[in-house]
């Protein structure tokens, strides 16, 4: 280590793949993880195996030492670990001791073929010496890269017997389903030309895709260290397990007794009128076999991770499996309403396309949201962190009038209802959100507090919502605490607390609302002059000053 230390010293400066920091004693973890991103994304850009980011020398290449300790460098794996995407970690962290003190060598990988690293959301890169953020030309380059497809791979030790017969028959039906001027060719073609064509094998050799899709049970063993499992688990409404089944391949038969788990039970609405059909499914049959061919295709499953399908007694289903959203968001999906330029298993995706499973025009997620708004059910919700795809489908209404009026507004659009969707949750806006929904003057508030603005909620008939959240203006609140002291006398702290807390916003929480009294009380003795304390600091008893004829 002390050669390779001496070898990095002896550079002419530092370039985009290595960083010099005295950190004599601390480093900021959320800089740290800026470094992070930025080395990661250049060794991948120079086609380096990685980075190097050096604590204990100064930019002069001259070495000061640095007293970081073992904790702290544990300290700086795990807020790496939990906020680069998709998630990575250092390759080695190694303390090399020398006459001036320690130096602190971390080595960082380089990017994924294909997948710019980013910290809290944020991709970053260098500009010579300095720390910039990642250009889209550079962001584009990555992304542009070619990934080694896992679903093409060939299996040497597999073959046709490795296939369940009454799957590849399955599969035959779906095949001549979607090419329905091929049916007569189809049948008469033996099982291997059949499999070739479907693009399910290669010139008769089976593929990990054949496997997963086609395989028998006990030929799992061939995708290691991935796994065709798939887990259905029945949980009560307090999360306590109740049931459970494992499901493996050939998985284009064993989705269909996934499917046959779930309990999609009627929901009855709230009878009003006529607006409402009686009762619906709990789930759209289409969300469920979307959501779980979804988890399929797009699966990482060289992370050797299994598809997860949740159902809770209290009318949620969640779909997981491994891997990163590689469109980052789901806004972006229904807003191209169009196929998206890469996938994580391109042969796997074709086969499937290819049976009917699924389609490559990008319109799979927007249907769902479309089912779940027509049924006036919240919309479905995404999740992914720790390097997993998580999404929550929920079969009941919420909010009945809400979900009701919101959906009848005939001038907003879906991407619209989806923002809104995230301010009745509480959910974080972006910037481009935030200024899209105020200059259409659908929400209001102050960031991150927002509310639906008035005219919605005046389209909603929720006035009074409106209002609890919006608040009044400080004026009335002080109004309030005058005619308290006035009638009684005075007041202490209890009993304005008691008084102005429920009247305050609903968007604000306990603390906010504590800060909210105490302003309101320092700026009536203070620079209104209208009430003085003739108690304590610490049991204020508020009086009215009077003033003078």
């Amino acid at each position: 280590m002390i050669d390779f230390l001496n070898k990095i010293l002896q550079t002419n400066t530092e370039t985009e793949v290595l960083e010099f920091k005295k950190a004599e004693q601390q480093f900021d973890k959320n800089k740290l993880g800026k470094y992070f991103s930025a080395l990661s994304n250049e060794a991948n850009l120079n086609n380096l195996r990685s980075g190097y980011l050096l604590f204990g020398i100064s930019n002069d290449k001259r070495i000061v030492g640095t007293r970081i300790s073992d904790s702290q460098i544990n300290e700086y794996k795990r807020e790496i670990a939990n906020n680069s995407s998709p998630t990575l970690n250092f390759i080695r962290v190694e303390k090399i001791p020398t006459d001036q003190g320690n130096v602190i060598l971390f080595e960082i990988p380089a990017a994924p073929k294909g997948m710019p690293v980013a910290w809290k959301n944020h991709y970053y890169a260098r500009d010579g010496e300095s720390l910039a953020g990642l250009s889209i030309e550079k962001i584009e380059r990555i992304r542009n890269q070619v990934q080694d497809d896992w679903s093409r791979v060939i299996v040497p030790a597999a073959s046709l017997n490795d296939l369940d017969k009454s799957a590849i028959d399955k599969a035959r039906l779906f095949y001549a389903e979607k090419n329905p001027h091929l049916q007569e060719e189809i049948q008469s073609w033996d099982d291997v030309t059949f499999l070739n064509k479907a693009k399910l094998t290669i010139n008769g050799d089976i593929t990990r895709t054949a496997i997963l899709l086609l395989g028998k049970p006990e030929s799992d063993h061939y995708l290691n260290p991935g796994t065709s499992k798939i887990s259905w688990i029945l949980r009560d409404r307090d999360g306590i397990e109740k049931d459970y089944q494992h499901f493996f391949c050939p998985l284009l038969l064993e989705v269909d007794k996934v499917y046959g788990k779930i309990r999609n039970l009627k929901y009855r609405y709230i009878k009003e009128g006529t607006l409402f059909p009686d009762e619906v499914d709990q789930f759209e049959p289409f969300t469920i076999r979307e959501a779980l061919h979804n988890c399929i295709a797009h699966q990482d499953y060289r992370l050797g991770g299994k598809i997860n399908v949740v159902e809770r007694e209290d009318g949620i289903l969640v779909f997981s499996n491994s891997g990163d959203f590689i469109p980052q968001t789901v806004e972006n999906v229904i807003q191209s309403d169009a196929p998206e330029a890469q996938y994580r298993n391109p042969f796997l995706t074709t086969a499937m396309v290819n049976l009917n499973l699924i389609d490559t025009i990008g319109s799979g997620i927007k249907k769902m949201f479309i089912y779940q708004k027509n049924k006036y059910f919240p919309l479905p919700e995404y999740d992914f962190s720790n390097r997993k795809v998580t999404v929550s489908i929920i079969g009941k209404v919420m909010d009945v009038n809400y979900a009701r009026k919101l959906a009848q507004i005939p001038d907003l659009s879906l991407h619209e209802i989806i923002l809104l969707d995230k301010v009745a949750k509480q959910k974080k806006l972006t910037n481009e959100e935030i200024n899209e929904l105020k200059q259409k003057e659908l929400i209001e508030g102050r960031k991150p507090n927002f509310y639906i603005s008035s005219r919605v909620a005046g389209a909603l008939n929720e006035k009074a919502s409106y209002i609890k959240q919006r608040g009044f203006k400080d004026s009335h609140y002080k109004k309030m605490i005058l005619e308290f002291i006035e009638k009684f006398g005075s007041a202490d702290k209890q009993e304005i607390d008691h008084l102005i807390y429920d009247q305050l916003p609903d968007i604000l929480n306990a603390q906010q609302k504590k800060n909210k009294v105490h302003n309101l009380i320092n700026t009536m003795s203070q620079k209104d002059k209208t009430i003085k304390n003739e108690g304590s600091n610490r049991y204020p008893k508020w009086i009215k000053v009077e003033k003078n004829r």
